[in-house]
């Protein structure tokens, strides 16, 4: 199988190289100091579930150098979609499909509306990974997984073809009923702790542990859920129990990707988790008080990592 991945980090970078790793023929889409490093000395994969490398990876900063494939693996940054979408023509065949595996519930209509709706599949990438330095993933947390499914919740062939590459390669992958409440599942999680991670500087094994801030947590996933059942997602009754579940069994040091790039001065996602809760929020009349102070308070670091302000 072809593949192409679209932003070669944590998530691209350790999906794509595992792919590759098994002899598919997998083209990375990188960037700036990650890109050169990726073609001077190859890509490393340091992983809790065993280290590679790639040492000749195919990856380059131009679509039109790799050709049709036939499937597009989205990992890009959420602001970066509809840029990543047009710019991605050259990968598109009659039959080609592309994979949301963004964080976020936005990524999938955004993709849809660029491409057309029967390209688009749904993803969720289940673990702890990022860029250590350029040419080099680090995985510290979780099984590597990936959910993925057809959006109106079919089991196309295409989709099966996908799964069965992905899980040859050793990555752990389940198809849900519906990806769109996986994909929310996600964002459920991310959003409850996410923002607060970014404000306090802190991992969540002290997130959970303190009461104050686990309290915020709570505060935040009860308003996201109020969001999404809104918004006409079907959570079971006992979601914020199992996310808790979820959450109090993850490696204690796990830190968020919004975290990190809030910490680092880099431009983040906080649009597209605590912000876009706010904005679906006053779309469908919930109040989110919480996820709009965390929001509120950090907009001044997104808005100096990009330029807008000084200070």
């Amino acid at each position: 199988m072809k593949i192409a991945v679209y932003g070669s980090g944590g998530v691209g970078g350790y999906f794509g190289g595992r792919v590759a790793s098994i002899g598919h023929e997998v083209a990375f889409i990188a960037r700036g100091a990650h890109l050169q490093a990726m073609r001077r000395q190859g890509l490393a994969v340091e992983s809790i579930k065993g280290d590679f490398t790639l040492a000749s990876p195919r990856v380059t900063d131009d679509p039109a150098e790799i050709g049709p494939v036939d499937a597009v693996l989205v990992c890009v940054k959420s602001w970066q979609v509809p840029e990543a979408a047009r710019a991605m023509a050259p990968l598109l065949g009659p039959d080609t499909f592309v994979v949301s595996l963004l964080n976020g519930v936005e990524a999938p209509d955004q993709l849809i509306e660029v491409l057309g709706r029967e390209r688009v599949l749904g993803g969720v990438a289940k673990i702890f990974s990022f860029i250590e330095r350029p040419g080099l993933i680090r995985h510290i947390g979780h099984e590597p997984t990936l959910l993925l499914g057809e959006l109106d919740g079919s089991r196309s062939e295409r989709l099966k073809r996908l799964a069965g590459v992905l899980s040859e390669a050793g990555i752990s992958v389940e198809l849900p009923d519906s990806i769109r409440l996986e994909i929310w599942r996600k964002f459920l999680f991310t959003t409850g702790w996410g923002g607060l991670g970014a404000i306090s500087r802190a991992p969540i094994g002290i997130l959970r542990q303190e009461p104050g801030t686990r309290a915020i947590i709570d505060a935040c996933m009860r308003e996201t859920v109020a969001v999404g059942r809104a918004a006409g997602i079907a959570f079971p009754d006992d979601i914020i129990p199992s996310t808790w579940d979820f959450t109090d069994a993850l490696e204690p040091s796990g830190t968020s990707s919004l975290q990190r790039d809030i910490a680092a001065g880099r431009p983040s996602e906080l649009d597209a988790w605590n912000g876009a809760v706010v904005r679906l929020g006053a779309r469908y009349g919930v109040a989110t008080p919480t996820h709009r102070l965390i929001s509120d308070a950090l907009l001044p670091l997104e808005c100096r990592a990009r330029g807008e302000l000084t200070f």
